[in-house]
């Protein structure tokens, strides 16, 4: 019996546990009340800005994630809940490729993903469409960023 050559150890971290899931009341009211937000059909991104770290302080390893799917566009749960799980799979898939290279203090306090589409477009499509919005939001930190240096 041969051994599967490929190093387990090495494969990036595709879990998605409950740390990583927005959930606290406070905190979706702050993100909607205080937060900016990237829109490209179909996804609007809503994040708010991590806070200043007092010295000292260790700042969260990963931002927390919110996924809507609004009920005035699909009446139907079961078509609200489908894309919901194919929305947490492409980030639980691409999370790593979404948030590498951005140092700890540029990693929003929290996201929420809502999409604005009325009707389901194909897990492929899905897939491209949140990526570009990723980059979009990559680019508009990193100009937002880069404007208060100067």
């Amino acid at each position: 019996m041969t051994q599967d050559p490929r190093p387990r150890t090495l494969s990036p971290n595709r879990n998605l546990r409950k740390a990583e899931r927005l959930h606290s009341k406070k905190l979706i009211e702050e993100l909607f009340a205080k937060g900016s937000s990237v829109y490209l059909y179909p996804f609007r991104l809503q994040f708010l800005p991590r806070p200043a770290q007092p010295d000292g302080a260790v700042p969260v390893a990963y931002p927390q994630i919110l996924f809507s799917v609004s009920k005035r566009n699909f009446k139907r749960a079961n078509r609200r809940n489908l894309i919901r799980r194919r929305l947490r799979e492409i980030y639980r898939l691409h999370k790593h490729q979404l948030l590498v290279g951005l140092p700890p203090h540029q990693l929003p306090l929290c996201f929420a993903v809502l999409y604005t589409s009325r009707e389901v477009l194909p897990s492929d499509v899905l897939t491209r469409k949140f990526k570009a919005v990723w980059q979009k939001w990559r680019d508009e930190t990193s100009r937002s960023s880069g404007s208060e240096t100067v």
